[in-house]
């Protein structure tokens, strides 16, 4: 029998994509075939794009790329009972093993064996289907798009930084780098409650966004010196917790002059640089914590119930929309125009 085909972006090398006719994926028979109806660029999609390489996950073959992806169940798998054809669902890209101790114990975007989409070899999501093992899919309720749907991923990582941090109402919080994760992580904290919260970035459209999305105030780190700003927006009485999402290593070492005495840092951008110097001394002296946050877990049900309660701006973030068929001009809009492009989103079906 001859297979069906399907439209999807393949990435052969560094700066080289093409929409090709490559096979659907027949479902196992624990997961579903989902219809693709937008799916988000990602910053790492943009750094496999440009440069082959994230650390030690290295192209080393034609891959698909993407992650961020909500759709439609077409077809499941025998001992598939949680979806059925014809739900919307979000996807959780990261699919692990559900064996090991961290999964055991709740942590499992710790799992060692987790497959998690477009990170090489394992295919992604730019493309008419995909087929995931039907406990990552979450159902979407009828008042939520898809759009919103496929920006459950990068808000993920935002309420798994509050999570973290153990943000609560009373809380002041400040967000370092307003990308589409930091952006997300201001949201975020909104649904935490928080009603005090400053953003900080280079860039004077991000600023600008933070504050139409809700920020309290925004700092502009290549002005005054952050200190000051922050002294001057909270009356010197700093903030609880800093979410630093720019991977800057400036602005990691200088969270721990920003956050008050007793308070939170949580780290979510990863530097380019393995090592980056620190004030210890005054981070022993504060008796600061400090958190790493790696993706995300137990997220996606808190989501969907937290957007469907609250009133919410995470589709503000959607700056561009393209067909799938224009994926280059999509990827190179995310790589050159960071100035004016947060989160670009990609429609398998140029009619959606």
């Amino acid at each position: 029998m001859q297979k069906q085909m399907m439209k999807a972006a393949v990435l052969d090398r560094p700066l080289s994509i093409e929409v090709k006719d490559v096979p659907v994926p027949e479902p196992r028979p624990d997961e579903a075939l989902v219809k693709v109806h937008c799916i988000g660029i990602c910053g790492s999609d943009v750094h496999y794009y440009e440069h082959g390489r994230i650390g030690r996950y290295e192209v080393k073959q034609p891959i698909i790329l993407g992650h961020e992806v909500a759709g439609t169940v077409v077809k499941v798998g025998s001992a598939v009972t949680n979806v059925a054809v014809g739900d919307r669902v979000a996807v959780e890209p990261g699919v692990t093993c559900g064996r090991c101790d961290y999964c055991k114990s709740g942590r499992y975007n710790l799992c060692p064996d987790v497959v998690f989409m477009a990170t090489p070899p394992v295919d992604g999501a730019w493309a008419d289907y995909v087929a995931v093992r039907s406990d990552f899919l979450f159902k979407l309720p009828e008042a939520m798009s898809f759009e919103e749907g496929a920006l459950l991923e990068p808000l993920s990582v935002g309420i798994h930084a509050m999570t973290r941090g153990r943000v609560k109402p009373s809380d002041r919080v400040l967000v370092t780098g307003l990308g589409p994760i930091g952006l997300l992580a201001l949201e975020a904290a909104k649904l935490f409650g928080v009603t005090e919260i400053y953003g900080s970035d280079v860039m004077e459209s991000r600023r600008a966004l933070a504050l139409e999305m809700g920020a309290a105030g925004v700092l502009d780190p290549a002005g005054a010196p952050v200190k000051e700003q922050l002294d001057r927006l909270t009356g010197g009485e700093g903030v609880d917790v800093i979410v630093e999402t720019s991977g800057s290593a400036r602005a990691i070492a200088d969270t721990i002059g920003l956050a008050k005495r007793g308070g939170r840092i949580v780290l979510v951008g990863l530097p380019t640089s393995d090592a980056i110097p620190l004030d210890i001394p005054a981070l022993v002296d504060a008796e600061l914590d400090v958190y790493g946050v790696f993706r995300y877990a137990n997220t996606y049900p808190a989501a969907i119930q937290l957007l469907s309660r609250r009133e919410h701006s995470i589709a503000k973030t959607i700056t561009h929309r393209f067909p799938l068929s224009r994926i280059r001009e999509a990827v190179e809009t995310a790589r050159t125009q960071k100035d004016t492009s947060i989160k670009i989103m990609i429609y398998p079906n140029e009619h959606e």
